[in-house]
């Protein structure tokens, strides 16, 4: 007979899968407060003690059947601790009276073969991997679960969500508050491309509107770049209509002309100019000094 594995071994084991299992599922500690959880918990653990005394009935027959020796052998062995008894089995090597017991009638040039029983411990990583292997193929197939897909627009409309609160719970830029930064670049370039490539063409280049990357400026209202470029698109050009006021017409919001702003700041300052000879309009107006 071979010794069982104590119940508060198998109540932890099984907490151990419930914990992994409802984390799987869920995403996130919250079930942890959930009385299904707890439900869950209770009715494993009350499984597993019926089980376990079941067990000991089972056990208690089988040993009414062993020869005196056998019991006094188990009634020994019950004797040691749990935990060395299960390192033994996967670490500790037979004696050679033990290698003849499991040696294979069977061999090659010397070489024999002994039946010897897989570790505890492997055997459940490798039962537990494939439970949990069927229930994530079960719960992928059938299921929204582990679908990137579903995660994505899940996080998207989150993260959607959230900057809509934050965008309905502060106040708009505005030129006297409105600051250049990197991170407002990429954003910037996309406002451009939907509102300003019509006239001053992609990269800002220049066409029906003037070449956004030179140092000649029609308007120079403000003493710094960022700042010009934000009051024109807010309240457009006096010398040409087709520059209408974008932030007073409601079109673009202070965020959106702080970050274009920045794009357009990025593409005169932080890289070459596009002149006539690559495909930028012919310079207008005058030369600006700006204020750094």
């Amino acid at each position: 007979m071979k010794q069982r594995t104590p119940v508060y071994i198998t109540i932890l084991i099984i907490l151990t899968i419930l914990f992994i299992v409802f984390y799987m599922f869920v995403q996130e500690a919250s079930f942890l407060s959930s009385s299904y959880f707890w439900g869950t918990v209770a009715i494993s653990v009350i499984l597993t003690m019926i089980h376990n005394a079941i067990g000991d009935l089972i056990e208690n027959e089988q040993f009414k059947k062993l020869s005196p020796s056998e019991k006094s052998e188990y009634l020994e062995s019950k004797k040691k601790p749990y935990f060395k008894g299960l390192y033994e089995s996967a670490f500790k090597k037979q004696s050679a009276t033990e290698e003849k017991d499991i040696l294979i009638d069977h061999g090659f040039d010397g070489i024999m073969e002994l039946d010897n029983q897989l570790p505890k411990w492997w055997l459940g990583l490798f039962y537990f991997g494939l439970a949990y292997c069927a229930v994530y193929m079960v719960s992928y197939w059938t299921t929204d679960f582990a679908h990137q897909s579903v995660e994505y627009d899940a996080e998207y409309k989150a993260q959607t969500a959230s900057i809509a609160e934050y965008m309905k719970n502060t106040p708009a830029p505005t030129i006297e508050n409105a600051v250049y930064s990197p991170d407002n670049v990429a954003a910037g370039e996309e406002v451009f491309k939907t509102n300003c490539v019509s006239c001053h063409s992609a990269g800002g280049a220049g066409g029906i509107g003037p070449n956004l990357t030179d140092n000649m400026w029609i308007n120079q209202p403000e003493k710094t770049l960022f700042k010009n470029v934000f009051h024109m698109v807010e309240n457009g050009s006096p010398n040409n209509p087709a520059m209408q006021a974008f932030g007073k017409n409601g079109v673009l919001t202070g965020f959106d002309i702080q970050n274009v702003a920045a794009y357009i700041y990025h593409i005169n300052q932080e890289q070459p100019p596009i002149t006539p000879a690559q495909g930028g309009a012919a310079p207008q107006g005058t030369p600006a000094n700006w204020e750094k």
